[in-house]
């Protein structure tokens, strides 16, 4: 796994480290002037916040090799801990502005991490996984018992919007809110990025790949992942923090597997392997929940799919898939790959939308059981209850997925026979 993969792609254009972060930087600043809509505004802000959560998962899973199942008990916890600070600034027992609470639920994440990572480090590899969903599972079953603190199953509820404006400040406009997600964000993936490069990062890795030699040299484990884990906990508070003041409340699905599981998926399908990949993970899941959710009613399934997809062809994540192809460019033979490419998306598509007609025609069967079964479905009307729709289905996808299978397997020996002029030319510049 690589730890620094900012700088590895930096490195072959030549381009100083300190060019990616001015431009990460402008575009946070640009990105509400390219998108104006309150709609867009608020998926953006709900980008910054998944990314630093995707990021801080990262820490455990990619980092460190620690599959957990339990995150968002961290981001949660935060999220709750802000939003009682927000509640106590705002009837003046909690002298701290707005743009601090954040850093509330981060150090609430640190304190919960230091807690509960005290008994989870302990183990590692499978019994640490579990151990993580057991406390997940703890916590969620809290928020349901207590509820003077998390507040049942309504949740808790705030304003952010207190006291007097700062030079004009007031967090009442969304914009006003993205631009403070978006400093959080800037400085927390800096930070996580530079915690990779500190000796204690380095060591984490170690941990990952040879525990046993890290032992033998002398370093104790269990207490370099007990410290990577707080810090994965502090940053998740800020996650956590900042979601509080985006949305104003906070219920107990925060601290709910689901919201553990789409830490772990979509930091997966990101590329757990590459410091950016999570950053990738994070804009993936917002665009899930927020937009594939709203055009089909099966996007969970479309999610489940693609999710093993991935693990068959691309277990790396997008980000493996573009430092390959990034490598190939630096060698001048991408090129030669397009009409390969173009082929695998053209059969691809066509496999896809056979399959997805096929989903959407069982869910229309089911879910308008007693109504219309008129479905529209990529310009194309098809019948729920019309044989036709189902062999006309079937047949785009089976004809799709062999296309697919006889494209993949050309594109392979067009990659290979690409990586073997590659390593040829390695050879002959190292023998020279």
């Amino acid at each position: 796994m690589a730890s620094s993969p900012l700088s590895s792609v930096a490195a072959p254009a030549g381009k100083p480290a300190w060019l990616i972060w001015a431009g990460f930087g402008v575009l946070l600043l640009v990105l509400p002037w390219l998108f104006r809509s309150s709609f867009s505004i608020t998926m953006l802000s709900q980008m910054g916040i998944a990314i630093v959560a995707c990021l801080s998962y990262n820490i455990l899973l990619g980092q460190g090799g620690m599959l957990s199942f339990g995150h968002a008990v961290y981001s949660g916890l935060g999220s709750y801990m802000a939003i009682h600070a927000l509640n106590m600034a705002a009837a003046g027992s909690l002298p701290v502005p707005v743009s601090l609470i954040p850093l509330v639920g981060g150090v609430a994440g640190l304190g919960f991490a230091a807690l509960f990572g005290y008994v989870t480090t302990k183990k590692a590899g499978t019994a640490f996984a579990m151990i993580t969903l057991g406390m997940g599972e703890l916590v969620f079953a809290m928020s349901l018992m207590f509820a003077e603190f998390f507040g049942g199953e309504a949740g808790v509820s705030g304003n952010r919007v207190i006291g007097q404006p700062f030079l004009g400040i007031s967090f009442g406009p969304g914009i006003q809110v993205y631009y403070l997600i978006g400093v959080y964000t800037f400085v927390s993936v800096l930070a996580m990025y530079a915690f990779t490069l500190t000796p204690l990062g380095r060591i984490l890795n170690a941990v990952r790949d040879n525990p046993e030699r890290v032992e033998f040299i002398g370093y104790d484990t269990q207490r370099v992942r007990y410290l990577a884990f707080m810090i994965a906990g502090f940053f998740a508070g800020i996650a956590g923090g900042l979601g509080a003041v985006l949305f104003e409340i906070v219920t107990a699905e925060v601290v709910g597997a689901g919201r553990s599981g789409a830490y772990l998926l979509f930091t997966f399908l990101g590329g757990a392997t590459f410091f950016f990949g999570p950053i990738i993970g994070g804009v993936l899941m917002v665009l899930a929940f927020m937009l594939l959710s709203e055009f089909t009613k099966a996007w969970l399934l479309y999610l489940g799919l693609i999710f093993l997809f991935m693990v068959m062809y691309a277990p790396g994540g997008l980000a493996s898939l573009i430092m390959m192809n990034w490598r190939v460019a630096r060698f001048g033979r991408l090129r030669a790959l397009l009409p390969a490419y173009g082929l695998l998306a053209v059969t691809g598509l066509l496999a896809f939308l056979g399959a997805a007609a096929l989903i959407e025609l069982v869910y229309a069967l089911q879910l308008n059981a007693g109504g219309d079964d008129l479905l529209k479905f990529a310009g194309i009307e098809l019948h729920a209850r019309q044989a036709g729709s189902w062999f006309g289905a079937a047949g785009v996808a089976v004809l799709g997925a062999a296309a697919f299978e006889w494209a993949r397997r050309r594109f392979a020996r067009r990659w290979d026979a690409v990586q073997h002029d590659i390593e040829a030319r390695l050879q002959a510049a190292g023998g020279r």
